[in-house]
């Protein structure tokens, strides 16, 4: 996927402009960015839009995040445990705090 932000005014025009005549490319837009498929066509959108603006477009090549292989299965437990905690309030470092759960210090510390 190639993922399409923009940073002024007049560049999210063209942005949304690009994606309401070239819906077939689009696969989700946020705003003041959007998701396009990954062919030449796209690429060429893109890399029009960015010639149009300069440095207010920014394009970045994405790949599907895959829970399975990027993320170890206590993080992925610890995720689904907090969801479904009981007192909605509770902040995860008191929710993890004397369990088997992952430290939330620990985690921002490690690279996925």
């Amino acid at each position: 996927m190639l993922l399409v932000v923009t940073y002024s005014a007049a560049a999210r025009t063209g942005l949304r402009n690009l994606c309401r005549r070239h819906e077939s490319v689009v696969a989700r837009r946020f705003g003041r960015a959007a998701l396009l498929d990954e062919t030449e066509y796209a690429a060429f959108l893109a890399l029009r839009l960015r010639e149009s603006h300069s440095g207010d477009v920014q394009i970045e090549r994405t790949e599907p995040f895959n829970e399975f292989v990027a993320v170890d299965d206590a993080v992925r437990e610890a995720a689904a445990a907090y969801a479904d905690r009981s007192a909605k309030s509770t902040p995860y470092a008191a929710f993890a705090a004397g369990t088997d759960h992952p430290d939330p210090d620990a985690m921002r510390g490690r690279e996925l």
